[in-house]
């Protein structure tokens, strides 16, 4: 033990100079820790809206779109297939979608905001394969049906709105993405209509 009289003026501002040194590392610390709490500019990307043009989509054609790292489909349906949706209702799983599978916007016959555009996401509810788009070749699964979704990993088929067909795996409808219609020519999977 010393006999030194205690320096007091020096103590605290070692002590001073010893917490605002602590103070900003733990400032230097808790900035970046906060900022990875933020989502990765790679994964505000994945979530974010994707617009598609449909302007020079021909009645029957389909267009594959991603977004959320899932497949998104987008056809124009002709007015025979709107017209041959009824005709069928019999053999279908959920006719009338009460299933929510699909916005309340497009909790309708059709299953979409403008009939002649159905958007779907192409994965089978059964277990997440992608069902292929037959096109005039469908009553080869389904008898008086020419056009569909089958899916060839376990069988499950679905109509030209996306609705199930009885006695497959697949459990529900298609999804139908948030999606709107921002121009004529433009469809926004990820926004749903009157967000835009």
């Amino acid at each position: 033990m010393s006999n030194t009289p205690v320096n007091n003026g020096r103590r605290r501002f070692l002590t001073a100079a010893t917490s605002v040194v602590g103070g900003v590392g733990v400032v230097g610390v808790a900035v970046p820790f906060i900022g990875s709490w933020n989502p990765s500019a790679r994964a505000k990307a994945a979530g974010a809206p994707v617009e598609i043009n449909v302007g020079k989509l021909q009645p029957g054609q389909l267009i594959r779109a991603e977004w959320r790292g899932k497949p998104v489909y987008v056809i124009r349906r002709t007015e025979e297939t709107l017209n041959a949706l009824a005709n069928h209702e019999d053999q279908l799983r959920d006719p009338q979608s009460a299933e929510p599978q699909q916005p309340e916007y497009a909790a309708n016959a059709y299953r979409s905001i403008k009939p002649e555009y159905m958007v779907a996401l192409g994965v089978c509810t059964h277990l997440g394969c992608a069902p292929t788009y037959h096109q005039g070749t469908f009553e080869e699964q389904v008898e008086g049906v020419k056009d569909g979704f089958f899916c060839p990993c376990h069988g499950s088929k679905f109509d030209m709105a996306g609705r199930v067909f009885q006695g497959v795996p697949a459990p529900t409808n298609l999804v139908v993405p948030e999606h709107s219609f921002p121009t004529e020519t433009t469809v926004l999977i990820g926004v749903g209509q009157g967000e835009a």
